[in-house]
């Protein structure tokens, strides 16, 4: 019996590479693997991808693209990163463009955590589907970095120029925009770890305290003191890194809780999430 060989023309490579976005020669080897079946063919590529997706899964992310996008109501606001290995990617106008639509879906949806919003869809497939694809497209490791949200009774988002850090802040009343904007400024320059001093993460205290404590001993301070001096070592953490508590970085002489309630009585954030590569 003889064989029959398909005829893998210019125009099929061509058609399968829009549809996929893949790079020519892969689509021409995917296509004659198929013997032309188009269904057979974007299969191929999204093995690919998948393969592709194993080989790079000990590479670093850290460049990407990160975007902060706001409800027409003012009450929810969402971050996400998207992340690459490469400035390169990270600019590129297709990646940006696909990041944006991520970015969108959750907006749409409003889901609870970074699992939920992979399982979302872009064109039937999940976000996670979509993104091992465009691995095989690129051949560089991405991920959906990160998502967070915060709804409150206002709300504001930063995208400082670049796209490397983003910041969302809620608020307990509609106030000025430029108030909301500052705040949301100061989260992105001063990256703050919560929003006051009881939010602040065990973990974190609890290393703090033993950084406070092994300075207190190699000072030469008796060891039945450490305990008490690593705790008032604690106000100058709470001051430099809880947002309510740092120096407004506009007039130093107030923290940005008495920026916000000198600017009208009572206000004051709700929560806030800040994004950055790296």
């Amino acid at each position: 019996m003889s064989s029959t060989t398909v005829n893998i023309t210019a125009a099929d490579v061509n058609k399968l590479r829009t549809q996929t976005g893949a790079g020519m020669m892969d689509c021409k080897k995917a296509l004659t693997e198929a013997e032309g079946d188009f269904e057979k063919a974007v299969d191929i590529l999204r093995k690919k991808g998948q393969k592709v997706a194993a080989n790079r899964g000990d590479r670093e992310a850290k460049e990407g693209y990160v975007i902060a996008k706001l409800s027409d109501d003012k009450k929810f606001g969402a971050i996400i990163s998207l992340n690459c290995e490469t400035d390169f990617v990270a600019i590129n106008a297709d990646f940006t463009s696909f990041a944006n639509k991520i970015s969108d879906i959750a907006m749409a949806n409003k889901p609870e955590n970074i699992d939920a919003l992979n399982a979302l869809t872009i064109d039937g497939r999940s976000i996670a589907e979509n993104i091992t694809d465009y691995v095989g497209k690129i051949g560089e490791k991405i991920e959906l970095g990160k998502y967070e949200f915060v709804a409150a009774e206002c709300v504001t988002v930063y995208n400082h120029p670049g796209n490397r850090v983003a910041t969302i802040v809620g608020f307990n009343k509609t106030a000025d925009e430029q108030v909301m904007r500052d705040v949301a400024m100061q989260a992105a320059a001063m990256a703050p770890v919560a929003l006051d001093k009881d939010q602040v993460d065990a973990s974190i205290l609890e290393r703090e305290i033993e950084i406070g404590k092994e300075q207190a001993r190699a000072e030469g301070k008796p060891e039945e003191m450490l305990e008490k001096i690593a705790l008032g070592k604690l106000n100058k953490f709470y001051k430099e890194n809880t947002l309510l508590n740092q120096d407004f970085i506009k007039d130093n002489k107030k923290t940005v809780a008495q920026y916000m309630n000198d600017s009208e009585k009572g206000l004051t954030s709700t929560g806030f999430k800040r994004v950055a590569l790296g």
